[in-house]
């Protein structure tokens, strides 16, 4: 019998399993996190190992360097995940790792480290995908949290608003047609000449500023539940280099402001009218933008107007780390999905509702 043979037959067990013990590992962009978690809200252990000093001297995340840091990291950071817990690897049921999406050669450093210790301790590897790690970063959060809701996603790779009527079923009601919200703060701080991390920075000289600047563009998703960022992208860089171009004092604080009032309302107006759409009175916000302040303040302030409940992860796991994998796929396996073969590997883009399937199961 081969490993999938054996793992299909460990999945049912632990599907039924009181306590399941699950290592899970996220390295999908500039963070190598590896995290244990207990029957997917109590976390044992969730240790982050930045880079983000690393890439600030460059401006951006560097793909190459982030793989050789995720390398040299995910050994040192495993044994921490482990002391902290106060376990031994054998007394872990599952492996779960991001397999998607990100910067290949960041994930393909956790997808390998998981493989090899999924087969070395005879334990099922759990393909996750990063978007569903996000979700469930609520219900570490939330333990009172529970399907269904409709979620707002906001990262630098994804911006979309999804029906979740459990745990692994959703329902994508819009997403943006062209930047991610979290590109487009990256790219609006750059061009301010902020450093890396955009988003954050855009946050807090926002809270010094004033809302003077109409970066309003066209909006024809404006009927839907589509969102378009790239237009007051675009609009904000014009307005910065023309006046630059002229020699005009700039005051970055008000156009951090103008913008962020912007888009933080395009989130807000869409992810209320898709609760009324969806006849759901729970909202949950998930990605790197919900530890946005403006953001949660008006999510806050119109779900409590609108009797809607709100929900946000804690700062700590609104960004990358691997108890919220940990957490998807724990539920991925009470479900008996995401089961993955030894041929696992990473993927670049993942549809935000996939869930994985692997060839043989």
């Amino acid at each position: 019998m081969n490993y999938f043979e054996r793992m299909k037959i460990k999945y049912e067990e632990l599907k039924t399993k009181k306590d399941v013990v699950i290592l899970s590992i996220e390295s999908s962009c500039d963070e190598t996190s590896v995290a244990v978690i207990k029957n997917g809200r109590e976390v044992l252990s969730n240790i982050i190992a930045t880079q983000i000093e690393i890439h600030r001297r460059f401006g951006g995340v560097v793909p190459e360097v982030a793989s050789r840091n995720h390398i040299t990291a995910i050994s040192n950071i495993f044994e921490e995940a482990l002391a902290e817990a106060k376990i031994k690897s054998d007394d872990i049921d599952a492996v779960a790792v991001t397999y998607g999406a990100g910067l290949v050669g960041a994930l393909l450093v956790g997808v390998n480290f998981a493989k090899a210790l999924a087969y070395n301790l005879d334990i099922p590897l759990i393909a996750v995908s990063h978007v569903h790690g996000h979700i469930a970063a609520n219900y570490i959060s939330h333990p009172q949290l529970e399907p269904p809701f409709v979620c707002l996603m906001v990262s630098g790779g994804h911006t979309a608003l999804l029906e979740i009527n459990d745990y692994e079923e959703f329902k994508l009601l819009g997403t943006t047609v062209d930047d991610a919200v979290g590109e487009a703060f990256d790219k609006v701080a750059r061009v301010l000449g902020l450093p890396y991390p955009g988003g954050p920075e855009i946050d807090k000289l926002a809270k010094v500023g004033n809302n003077v600047y109409n970066f309003t563009v066209s909006n024809s998703l404006k009927d839907t539940f589509n969102f378009s960022f790239s237009g007051i992208k675009t609009a904000v860089v014009n307005f910065v280099h023309n006046h630059e171009q002229k020699g005009e004092k700039l005051n970055k604080a008000d156009i951090a402001c103008s913008f962020q009032e912007h888009v933080t309302d395009e989130l807000a107006v869409k992810a209320i009218k898709a609760c009324h759409y969806a006849g759901i009175n729970k909202l949950v916000v998930a990605g790197g933008v919900g530890a946005n302040f403006r953001l949660k303040e008006k999510l806050s302030t119109r779900c409590e107007s609108e009797n809607i409940e709100f929900y946000a992860p804690v700062l700590k796991y609104c960004t990358d780390n691997a108890a919220m994998i940990g957490s998807a796929g724990y539920y991925m396996l009470k479900r008996g999905l995401g089961l993955a073969d030894l041929d696992l590997t990473a993927k670049p883009n993942v549809e935000l509702g996939a869930i994985y399937a692997a060839k043989n199961n």
